[in-house]
């Protein structure tokens, strides 16, 4: 059987992408990808603590709380990445739609799930070895999208 082989560079997002949304956001995504999940909550947090509106408020909490569990991971609290992973879930759920500021909230939630349900298998995560897990890539569609 042949393995599927990633290229290491690939372009999230582009020029489009990068004159229609806020600085912040392409910031953290490039941050997140990175696997710099703390900076890139930083990143988001600081355009979510502005002045947004409130589906594009809720959008970044569920993208920031998603890195912090990445980000509790790394640091060895996995309870405490268990309650990001199902705030960001219960957001992405309030949202309403599939996709928002170019981001495929299906696919998304799907490589999220796929990293981080093994979180939910028993009463405290802290009781499991950390099973290797890959974190989400997050690549925008073609699409801009309107956002509030």
């Amino acid at each position: 059987m042949a393995e599927t082989v990633e290229t290491a560079f690939e372009i999230p997002y582009t020029d489009a992408h990068i004159a229609a949304y806020p600085v912040e956001y392409i910031a953290g995504i490039d941050l997140y990808n990175e696997g710099e999940f703390h900076a890139a909550h930083d990143a988001w947090e600081e355009r979510w603590m502005g002045e947004v509106g409130p589906q594009e408020k809720l959008f970044l909490q569920a993208m920031i709380q998603s890195a912090v569990a990445f980000h509790h991971l790394d640091i060895g609290r996995p309870g405490a990445a268990r309650q990001m992973y199902l705030r960001a879930k219960e957001k992405f759920a309030r949202l309403g739609c599939t996709v928002f500021m170019s981001l495929d909230l299906d696919d998304y939630q799907l490589q999220l799930d796929s990293a981080l349900s093994w979180l939910l298998s028993v009463a405290d995560p802290r009781e499991l070895p950390v099973p290797q897990i890959r974190p989400p890539k997050i690549r925008l569609l073609a699409t801009i999208d309107e956002f509030d």
